[in-house]
């Protein structure tokens, strides 16, 4: 514990909950530690808790979180990118996010996607064709 407290950079929330394991060994109460340390007595309860059943490290540190399941795999990035590669549809001026949506969809490259999800995939190939009449120059 001492090296934690005292060996560096550490989350905020891995310092609050030692600190909270510390104060609760000193014989505090769960309302006292939780005003100390600004968390909710519940949840220095908790971390008493976790600390009596499985250990320290369990107490102090949290268990790694899946994130969301990518909306487009890697087949559907490279239509989108390839469809973006093309010529315009009719009428259109040049390709913008929305346009690129609208025509993923209609084109049944993919069921549904948003606007956000087809701007971070133009930005992770630093493709900005709103600023250019085609994006591949003939």
């Amino acid at each position: 514990m001492d090296t934690l407290m005292h060996g560096g950079v550490q989350p905020v929330r891995v310092v609050l909950r030692a600190l909270s394991l510390v104060a609760l060994h000193r014989g505090e109460r769960a309302p006292v530690v939780a005003e100390m340390v600004r968390l909710s007595p519940q949840a220095v309860r908790n971390i008493a808790a976790r600390y009596r059943a499985t250990g320290l490290d369990h107490a102090l540190y949290e268990r790694p979180r899946p994130g969301a399941a990518e909306v487009l795999g890697t087949a559907d990035k490279q239509r989108i990118i390839a469809m973006v590669c093309t010529d315009l549809p009719t009428g259109a001026a040049r390709w913008t996010v929305r346009l690129i949506a609208e025509q993923v969809v209609k084109r049944q490259l993919v069921p549904h996607v948003g606007r956000e999800t087809i701007r971070v995939l133009l930005r992770s190939h630093d493709l900005k064709p709103w600023r250019e009449k085609h994006v591949v120059p003939r």
